[in-house]
């Protein structure tokens, strides 16, 4: 599959075999992680919610139009949900491509496209408290 949203951890094995293209030269990965410090405070864990069917729908939409703007042989999307301990993975977008240029411009679009259009939602517990993530802030959980 393609895209997902999924609570398992990630294989790599099993992307990447998914993806496997003899006529490409370039596969260019981006792999989100729970990152330790965010917004100057120590996370503690992420809780990602996600409404399922749609955030398929439009990862799936993202997928096609990659695949039509860019020179790309295919793309993977996968998103977790749940809650993510400090170093677990988060996003993964993989784009393959007959070339390396092609391949980082789709993927970059990719992730953008993600983080603005998916239905994900993400809840920082820090020690400082627990904090929405809206965009570019962080809203207090009250």
């Amino acid at each position: 599959m393609r895209v997902r949203v999924t609570a398992d951890a990630f294989s790599m094995d099993e992307a990447l075999s998914l993806l496997s293209n003899r006529d490409a030269g370039a596969y260019v990965v981006f792999l989100g992680k729970v990152r330790e410090k965010s917004w100057g405070r120590r996370v503690e864990k992420l809780v990602y919610e996600v409404y399922e069917e749609m955030a398929v729908r439009e990862m799936e939409c993202i997928r096609r139009e990659a695949m039509e703007k860019f020179d790309i042989l295919d793309m993977l999307i996968w998103h977790r949900f749940g809650e993510l301990s400090v170093g677990e993975d988060t996003i993964l977008v993989i784009a393959v491509a007959p070339h390396r240029g092609e391949a980082f411009r789709a993927c970059a679009w990719a992730v953008d496209e993600v983080k603005h259009r998916v239905p994900v939602w993400k809840r920082e517990i820090t020690n400082e408290g627990v904090f929405w993530i809206e965009g570019d802030n962080a809203v207090p959980d009250h």
